[in-house]
């Protein structure tokens, strides 16, 4: 074999080495691509960016004082009132203060809730106790649901006696509506809590602002379910549980004053409001001013500032400064961990 010498081997290689640069540069950049690529230097991408808070970076691996919380955004919708009972809907975010536990919260989030999407469940009590003053219930939450519902609202039907049935599904289709109406009947006993807990259960899956409308006599016979359940069922959702408690007649022995304060506690603890009717124009009255109020809530929304893990419920109270004549209605608190039913 022939044997190159040294300085043929020189011109040899340099004529390798220039005619091959490219490849040589190929050859760096795969170089570089797979140290990049290399196990325990891929950059993950979170695919939950708005998630837990993470520690700060200063926190040390090994530091069991580092406290990790979950950073969730609060939000409450409230209305206010004027000493007449008539909605205020030109405040300000500065007007508002509020307080988690007793500690001021910094306002994130405000807006006027008119715009934004409703959920209702519509729930009428058909039990034998209200076989009277069904026909004018019926009529009446009719022109409810005609008064409230725009294309981008929806209404659910529930009526309940000893069971609770869901009569029409969520739609903003009026014709369903009327029709599903028109064929609620008389039933037997009264499972109010039942209806409370089933109908919060439907709101919890659905966006927006959701409310419940109750049209009852405040009585339960039937219920599997006991206040309390029905109550954190209602928060847990965050529905605004508004009552109109129907008294046929005011001084009736039959009466149940017990479920009438039962069903006012629950309005007020969501946020709600409850109301008395006796005749047509007093429910035509209650659904008009459950409507108005609808159409003038405000948005609030905080990142707390100070959470205690050994806590399961937080409360809440919302102020308005500059006027002390104006009442202020809120959900009285949230729960940090939701129940499994």
């Amino acid at each position: 074999m022939k044997r190159i010498q040294p300085a043929q081997w020189t011109i040899q290689w340099t004529r390798l080495h220039l005619t091959d640069r490219s490849i040589m540069k190929k050859l760096f950049v795969f170089v570089l691509l797979a140290a990049v690529a290399a196990p325990g230097q891929t950059q993950k991408t979170d695919p939950n960016p708005f998630g837990k808070a993470k520690a700060p970076p200063s926190a040390a691996a090994g530091d069991d004082s580092t406290l990790k919380v979950d950073v969730k955004l609060v939000s409450l919708f409230v209305s206010v009132t004027d000493p007449r009972g008539a909605p205020v809907g030109d405040l300000q975010k500065e007007n508002f203060s509020i307080t988690e536990d007793d500690v001021p919260q910094k306002i994130a989030v405000f807006s006027r809730e008119s715009s934004v999407p409703l959920s209702i469940v519509l729930a009428i009590d058909t039990s034998l106790s209200t076989k009277k003053d069904l026909p004018v219930e019926l009529v009446s939450a009719r022109k409810f649901a005609h008064a409230i519902l725009r294309p981008t609202d929806t209404l659910a039907v529930y009526k309940f006696s000893e069971i609770v049935t869901q009569v029409v599904p969520f739609t903003n289709d009026m014709q369903s509506i009327d029709r599903g109406i028109d064929n609620i009947r008389v039933g037997a006993a009264t499972a109010l809590f039942d209806a409370i807990f089933l109908g919060s259960q439907a709101l919890d899956k659905r966006q927006g602002r959701k409310v419940m409308v109750l049209i009852t006599d405040g009585g339960d016979t039937a219920s599997q379910s006991d206040y309390k359940t029905a109550v954190r069922a209602a928060q847990e959702a965050e529905a605004l549980v508004y009552s109109v408690i129907i008294v046929p007649i005011e001084a009736s022995a039959g009466r149940d004053t017990g479920g009438e304060h039962a069903l006012i506690q629950l309005s007020e603890d969501t946020g709600a409001k409850y109301y008395y009717a006796s005749s047509m124009n007093q429910l035509d009255e209650a659904f008009r001013k459950i409507s108005d109020e609808l159409r003038t809530q405000y948005l609030l929304g905080y990142y707390p500032v100070k959470r205690f893990a050994d806590s399961d419920f937080r409360q809440l109270e919302v102020t308005v400064g500059g006027n002390s004549s104006l009442h202020v209605r809120h959900r009285t608190g949230y729960y940090t961990a939701k129940s499994s039913w």
